[in-house]
């Protein structure tokens, strides 16, 4: 054989080689879990977004070499019978991270499913207590907590009250209920009376309610509930009249909140965790998502460092297994896009507390932080 032979065989070994390596990048695939349909599609959408741009930049940095993750979208509108439809799903198919979900609802009976399967979840936006309270070596949650929560909106309604009178009010659901027990609780152990009411998600016309809460001179109203009907609350208050304060929880922060209510959101206070946007860590990840389609705004940047914290913690493990990955998680402090992330051993994010904020002149200000 001619040594004009050998060198072209090897010439094209090597192409092939490059070719190969090249093309080898392991797919990996993750996935958001949420409601991407139905009356707290605003809330999907954010999660949905903040972790597609996550996997984009991470893609795009080489963290995992030899790597390419691939977002897969899961629907649960909320509903939990439908969460636990998706996650026996998603678990069957493989996937290695599941960002989610958002409702405390769904993710409650999801987590058991991950937990049994070793998938990691982290949640970005479930709040109850109850879902980190179970021991669960894969679960994580990178928002807050609602007994910290309920806390910091019960203060500020003892603070501000000025003999006015209160109201509780929640949705019957697994996060709305959860946290107006909490605040009720707190308002009682500061000595003050309140009147508790539950009403109906789904519905359109709350005025039966809102008279009630007029002819009972209050002034004051702390509703546990998601956004679609508050602010049909608050929009039906207005115009019956009712002069009534609001405050509520952390689904208030989406613009969708202000499309139902009106002009009458404005006043309208809630509490949120800390806003990212206002964070130097976040500031590259704020700056990509201005230039796309996508918003910075609300959970869009938790969903984004839950997919960070993960990527970071498989890269110190060097490995997909959960277990491990899980360890490492918990093992130290994680920079992201919201700033440091502390996993304690529960799964709870040790960082994140809550500030009051209100809707006016038709956009989110802070008014007090914690």
């Amino acid at each position: 054989m001619s040594i004009f032979r050998v060198h072209r065989l090897a010439t094209a070994a090597l192409l092939s080689l490059i070719l190969s390596s090249s093309a080898w990048a392991k797919d990996v695939y993750i996935a958001v879990a949420g409601p991407m349909t139905g009356s707290t599609a605003a809330l999907g959408a954010q999660i949905r977004d903040g972790a597609a741009a996550a996997v984009d930049s991470i893609n795009a940095s080489g963290l995992l070499p030899d790597t390419k993750l691939i977002l897969r979208i899961a629907d649960d509108a909320c509903d939990p019978k439908q969460a636990v439809a998706v996650a026996n799903r998603l678990t069957t198919d493989g996937i290695k991270l599941v960002v989610g979900h958002f409702c405390s609802a769904s993710s409650i009976p999801a987590s058991d499913i991950y937990a049994e399967a070793a998938v990691i979840q982290i949640s970005p936006g479930s709040t109850n207590p109850r879902l980190t309270e179970r021991g669960l070596t894969t679960l994580f949650r990178i928002c807050g907590r609602d007994d910290q929560q309920g806390r910091v909106a019960a203060d500020y309604i003892v603070r501000h009250r000025q003999g006015a009178k209160l109201a509780v009010l929640d949705d019957k659901s697994t996060a709305g209920k959860g946290i107006a027990d909490i605040v009720e609780a707190r308002l009682r152990a500061a000595g003050e009376h309140t009147v508790r009411q539950s009403y109906v998600a789904g519905e359109k016309d709350y005025t039966a309610l809102v008279s009630r809460l007029k002819r009972e001179g209050i002034q004051i109203v702390y509703i546990g509930g998601y956004y679609n009907e508050i602010g049909l609350i608050v929009r039906q208050a207005a115009e019956a009249s009712a002069r009534l304060t609001v405050i509520a929880n952390d689904p208030l922060m989406t613009s969708d909140f202000l499309a139902i209510a009106g002009d009458a959101a404005n006043g309208t206070l809630f509490t949120f965790m800390p806003d990212p946007t206002k964070n130097a860590a976040g500031a590259a990840a704020v700056a990509r998502l201005k230039g796309s389609s996508l918003s910075a705004a609300g959970y869009t940047l938790y969903a984004y460092a839950a997919v960070q914290a993960w990527a970071d913690s498989v890269k110190r493990a060097g490995t997909f297994d959960a277990i491990r990955v899980a360890a490492a998680l918990r093992a130290g402090s994680i920079e992201t896009a919201i700033g440091t992330v502390r996993f304690d051993s529960k799964g709870d994010n040790a960082a994140p507390g809550f500030i009051v904020y209100r809707w006016r002149d038709n956009t989110v200000e802070a008014v007090e932080q914690n």
